[in-house]
C-alpha cells in the first residue's frame, strides 16, 4: 500500500511554520506593538464581529486573508458533526482529557516546546486553551455567522506564531536539530490526535461510536486544519488514510522524555483533585491506561494500580451495557452523560485552582446539554462565561 503522504514530504514539513502569522509576529515584534494586538483582540469573538478597526494593518491584513472555510466544507457534514457532539460532548471531554493530552505529551519536541513556553507546571493553562478550541469548534455553525470559531482560528494561529519566533530568537531551540518549534509536522500530529485517536479512546472505554459519526468529526478537524494553514495534501481526506498515518507517523514518533513525564505527572495531579480524599487515588491514572496504549503509559510513568485497573475494566464493561441499552434506558442516559459531565465540569472548576475560570460554553451547546439534563456547570456559571 503506498503511504498516505512522501515521508520525505512529510520531513520537510518539521521546517516549516505559517508564514503568514509569522510574518505578522515579525512585523509586531519588530515595531513593539505585541501588548496592544493582544489586548484588542481579547475581545474579538466572534465570527460575524467587524475586525477591529485599531488594530495595526499587517494585523487587520491576515485577519481578512484567513476569515474563510475552505470551500469544499459542506455544511451538512458540519451539522451531523453538531449533533454527534451534543449527544457525545462529554464523552469526547472525557477521552481528550485523559488521553488526547498524554499523547500530546508523548512526543518529545512538542513536550519540550511546551516546557519551553509554559512551564512545567502549568498544565491548566494547556487545557484549557485546548479545551476552548474543541467546544467552539464544535458549536453549532461554528465556521458561520453564529459561530466564534473562526477568531479562534486566527488567534490560536498568532500564538503558534510568537511561541515559534520568541523560542527560536531565545537560543534554546535548535532549528537545525529540531525543526522549527510548533512546526506544520506537529500540527498534522495534534489534528490526528485530537480526531481519530479521541474517537479510539472512546471506543476502548465502550462508549459507541457510529463510522458515520467518526467520519463526521474527523471532517471538521480537517476543516479546522485547513484553516490552520496546514497544507491539504498532509491532512487525508479519508479517516481511513487519517488512520493509517496516525499509525504509522505519529503513534510511531511517541517515545519518552524528561518533559513528558514531569508534564504527565502535572496533568494527573491536576485531575486527581476531581476526587476528594484518598480513597479514590489512582482511578485517573486507571482512566488513563484504559484510553492510551500502555507502552505509551509506561514511557510517560503513569501509575499502575491494579485495583484500580481492573475496577476501571469493569466500568469498562458496564458503559458498553449501558450504551446498548441507553436509547431504551432513562438511567442508563443519565449515568454516562453525569459521567462526562463531572469530568468536564470538574476540570472547568479546577482549571485555575479555584479562580473563575475565561473558559465557556457555546451558547447553544449549553442550551442542548442543559435541555437534556447533561450540562457540565451551573447555567450561572456558563453564562458568566459567555463572550462579551
Amino acid at each position: 500500500m503506498a503511504p498516505v503522504i512522501d515521508a520525505a514530504a512529510f520531513e520537510a514539513l518539521k521546517f516549516q511554520g505559517d508564514p503568514l502569522a509569522d510574518a505578522v509576529v515579525a512585523d509586531l515584534v519588530a515595531t513593539n506593538r505585541v501588548d496592544l494586538v493582544n489586548e484588542v483582540l481579547e475581545h474579538f469573538r466572534a465570527n460575524d464581529q467587524p475586525i477591529p478597526e485599531q488594530l495595526p494593518g499587517p494585523v487587520r491584513e491576515f485577519l481578512v486573508a484567513t476569515d474563510a472555510p475552505p470551500a469544499w466544507v459542506e455544511p451538512d457534514r458540519i451539522a451531523r458533526a453538531y449533533d454527534f457532539f451534543v449527544d457525545d460532548g462529554m464523552h469526547v471531554a472525557s477521552v481528550l482529557t485523559f488521553g488526547a493530552m498524554i499523547n500530546c505529551y508523548a512526543h518529545a519536541r512538542g513536550a519540550r516546546a511546551l516546557t519551553l513556553t509554559h512551564g512545567l507546571d502549568q498544565p491548566q493553562r494547556r487545557l484549557s486553551e485546548t479545551s476552548q478550541f474543541v467546544m467552539n469548534m464544535m458549536g453549532r455553525d461554528a465556521f458561520g455567522s453564529g459561530g466564534s470559531f473562526v477568531p479562534t482560528i486566527q488567534k490560536t494561529r498568532l500564538i503558534h506564531a510568537a511561541v515559534r519566533h520568541f523560542l527560536i530568537a531565545s537560543g534554546r531551540w535548535d532549528v537545525e536539530a529540531d525543526g522549527v518549534p510548533v512546526c506544520r509536522q506537529d500540527m498534522v500530529g495534534a489534528l490526528l490526535i485530537f480526531s481519530v485517536q479521541v474517537v479510539e479512546g472512546m471506543r476502548r472505554i465502550g462508549i459507541s461510536v457510529t463510522e458515520q459519526e467518526a467520519q463526521d468529526y474527523y471532517y471538521v478537524w480537517r476543516a479546522a486544519g485547513a484553516m490552520l494553514g496546514i497544507p491539504a495534501e498532509a491532512v487525508p481526506e479519508s479517516i481511513e488514510d487519517a488512520r493509517e498515518l496516525s499509525a504509522t507517523v505519529v503513534e510511531a514518533a511517541y517515545g519518552p522524555s524528561p518533559e513528558g513525564v514531569v508534564l504527565t505527572r502535572h496533568l494527573l495531579d491536576l485531575y486527581e483533585g476531581l476526587f476528594p480524599g484518598k480513597l479514590f487515588d489512582g482511578i485517573v491514572a486507571a482512566m488513563v491506561r484504559q484510553v492510551v496504549n500502555p507502552e505509551v503509559a509506561d514511557w510517560m510513568q503513569v501509575p499502575d494500580s491494579r485495583g484500580w485497573g481492573r475496577a476501571v475494566g469493569v466500568g469498562t464493561r458496564l458503559v458498553r451495557l449501558l450504551e446498548r441499552s441507553e436509547d431504551s434506558s432513562a438511567l442508563a442516559t443519565t449515568i454516562l452523560d453525569r459521567a462526562g459531565a463531572l469530568l468536564l465540569g470538574g476540570s472547568v472548576r479546577n482549571l485555575t485552582n479555584g479562580q473563575s475560570t475565561t473558559l465557556s460554553i457555546p451558547t447553544d451547546l449549553r442550551e442542548r446539554w442543559e435541555a437534556a439534563g447533561r450540562s457540565p456547570l451551573p447555567p450561572e456559571v456558563g453564562a458568566a462565561a459567555e463572550p462579551r
